[in-house]
């Protein structure tokens, strides 16, 4: 797709779409934008990718009583077998065009589970045909393709869901951080354990053991340049290649940085830059540290967000004594009247803790989720907000997407995002859109 640039008209345009939508802690109440349903109406879902993750959030989103599974798309019938025999009368696809084409006047909802690379394809498609989206974490594999997921929600008005599902535990932490408790924030650093699976190599050779019988090679191939069929590509592997993933960041930022996101009300970054393995042209690093910085906002000092992967930690004058364990996944908040630490889905830690051991939490005052899963299919009925929906979603996407650009192009971004551009760096252009095979493209 070409690159696109956004008008100070359409922004204002869009802001005053997304205005129309009361907010409920800083997100969209989507659901309320649409006609509530009787209470006997089901809610018709097809989800494209049911192996793996995928599996789960079929089960999750079918447990709801008043959700109806009508089809399943999976380009692999050995991975989706356990979830076509639990819902045999659910129609079955290889190609999501295909479902979207056949079933678009039989669905309310789409929830899209696959590799990083399809997620806009299937999730734009979706929405054109205004249906609702669930899609997983990262949103997409490029910086453009999720502002334009954002732009194409707003747009058609649908119920929105990024499968962030440990975002509700993020409550109290952002409670104590916006109750005063370690003063302004100035800075995040995050961390993750990951990857786990391979990174930093090479372009696999042709001639390799045939594409097996039970997988749609073309199919999972979809927008992404044409190669031939590796095992080394698939499953869950594709995470470590570009044209398939966007490597440890992309997996786990989306999840270990919401919490500052939300607490902090970050959006978009000014500068970006990244330091890692020495450069693939093919995959990601083994390991990476990137260094956001954002903008004041309000009475919020400006806040710089470092990453780590890989094994890479924090120094030590930044944890100040504070060990992490190596499968650690979350973030220290740095304040000027203490810290925060905030593991990913466990209780926030206030430090020093001697400083702290008496501390009363607030009260809480953020609105408590019915369930990841849950609050979405309820939206989609008429009955209330998505924490995680595209308006909130696609801008996190957007950063965290912004660190594996910096790194492939070796320099500081400064970075306009009304534009989508790096103001000192035109060759990112090539990052920030990606052209998608014919008959794949948005």
């Amino acid at each position: 797709m070409p690159n696109r640039l956004f008008s100070r008209r359409e922004l204002l345009r869009q802001a005053t779409l997304a205005g129309g939508l009361a907010a409920l802690g800083g997100v969209w109440t989507e659901g309320a934008a649409r006609a509530a349903r009787s209470a006997n109406e089901k809610l018709d879902v097809a989800c494209i990718g049911v192996g793996g993750q995928g599996a789960r959030d079929l089960s999750e989103v079918a447990a709801h009583p008043r959700v109806n599974i009508v089809a399943l798309c999976d380009v692999d019938d050995a991975s989706a077998a356990e979830s076509y025999n639990k819902f045999p009368d659910a129609k079955k696809y290889h190609d999501l065009r295909r479902l979207l084409d056949r079933e678009a006047r039989n669905l309310d909802a789409v929830v899209v589970s696959t590799p990083d690379h399809t997620h806009a394809i299937a999730a734009v498609s979706a929405m054109r045909l205004n249906k609702h989206v669930y899609c997983q974490k990262p949103l997409t594999r490029t910086v453009g393709e999720a502002r334009l997921l954002m732009e194409t929600a707003r747009r058609h008005r649908v119920v929105t869901q990024m499968g962030t599902q440990g975002h509700p535990s993020y409550a109290p932490t952002v409670e104590l951080i916006r109750s005063g408790a370690i003063g302004p924030v100035r800075e995040v650093h995050v961390c993750t354990d990951r990857p786990i699976w391979p990174q930093g190599m090479d372009r696999r050779p042709a001639g390799t053991p045939p594409v097996p019988a039970t997988l749609h090679w073309e199919q999972w191939l979809g927008p992404a340049p044409e190669r031939p069929y590796h095992p080394d590509y698939l499953p869950f592997k594709w995470r470590g290649w570009w044209d398939f993933g966007t490597g440890a960041l992309g997996d786990m930022a989306c999840h270990l940085m919401d919490g500052a996101f939300w607490a902090l009300d970050l959006k978009y970054p000014d500068t970006v830059e990244a330091q890692g393995e020495a450069l693939k042209p093919e995959s990601a690093p083994k390991w990476s540290i990137v260094r956001y910085t954002f903008p004041r906002r309000g009475a919020q000092p400006p806040v710089t967000l470092v990453w780590y992967d890989g094994g890479k930690k924090p120094p030590p004058e930044v944890l100040d004594g504070l060990t992490l364990p190596a499968d650690f996944n979350g973030s220290l908040f740095l304040g000027d009247k203490g810290r925060l630490l905030a593991e990913h889905g466990g209780k926030p830690r206030l430090l020093p803790e001697e400083r702290f051991k008496d501390y009363p939490a607030p009260a809480p005052f953020l609105p408590r989720s019915p369930g990841h899963y849950r609050e979405w299919v309820e939206a989609c009925l008429g009955g209330g907000p998505t924490a995680s929906n595209f308006d909130y979603a696609a801008p996190m996407t957007e950063s965290v997407l912004l660190g594996n650009v910096a790194f492939r192009v070796g320099k500081k971004l400064e970075w306009d995002a009304t534009t989508l551009k790096a103001k000192n760096c035109p060759e990112a252009d090539q990052y920030v859109w990606q052209p998608a095979r014919r008959g794949w493209t948005l």
